[in-house]
């Protein structure tokens, strides 16, 4: 959903509730547990943000709180929402001069001993269509500490496949600050 404004509180609040019912908006669900889906860009982002034991709880943590979204130019809503499969949360992005906001729900999690994380997936009233996974993980041998951002996509919206390069852009941008929001989170712990 494009907006020439940015949405209130209640707006994203009734938008969130308006989707609990809404589907998927595409077929390959839980596919960036096996490297994508067919007909997909496939975006792999990966940087070492600590080492040992405190900084991968502090990255776990990083990740319950939805760290990954601590950006200047974009609002994930709400980050109290649990990391659970079935939750849904919007988007909100500020980019020239307009507003969009867009939903997505988890697909699945993942707690193992070196492993934690989770996926999401589009809505239908997402922008974009397609998964992604953010995770942290932690070498068992070197102990060092992983943050891992997986994702595939495919333009969903009329404007989003018009503006297809602007639209890379931006997802190159998230992963990027995303990374780097992850790593201040660690290192502030």
């Amino acid at each position: 959903m494009f907006l020439l404004r940015e949405p209130s509180k209640t707006e994203i609040t009734r938008f969130i509730s308006s989707v609990s019912g809404s589907n998927y908006s595409y077929r390959h669900v839980g596919a960036t547990l096996n490297r994508g889906a067919p007909g997909y860009t496939a975006d792999h982002n990966r940087i070492l943000i600590g080492k040992g034991q405190e900084d991968s709880e502090n990255a776990k943590r990083a990740i319950r709180d939805w760290k990954m979204f601590d950006l200047p130019w974009l609002r994930l809503c709400w980050t109290n929402t649990p990391i659970e499969v079935g939750q849904t949360v919007a988007i909100v992005v500020n980019h020239f001069g307009f507003w969009s906001m867009s939903a997505t729900r988890i697909v699945y999690v993942i707690d193992e001993p070196n492993r934690f994380g989770f996926a999401y997936g589009t809505l239908f009233e997402h922008v974009e269509s397609g998964e992604e996974r953010f995770s942290v993980e932690v070498d068992p041998k070197s102990g060092e500490v992983w943050y891992d951002l997986f994702a595939f996509s495919k333009p969903n919206h009329l404007f989003a496949r018009l503006g297809y390069p602007i639209s890379r852009r931006l997802q190159k941008r998230f992963a990027r600050d995303s990374m780097a929001a992850m790593k201040r989170a660690v290192e502030a712990c």
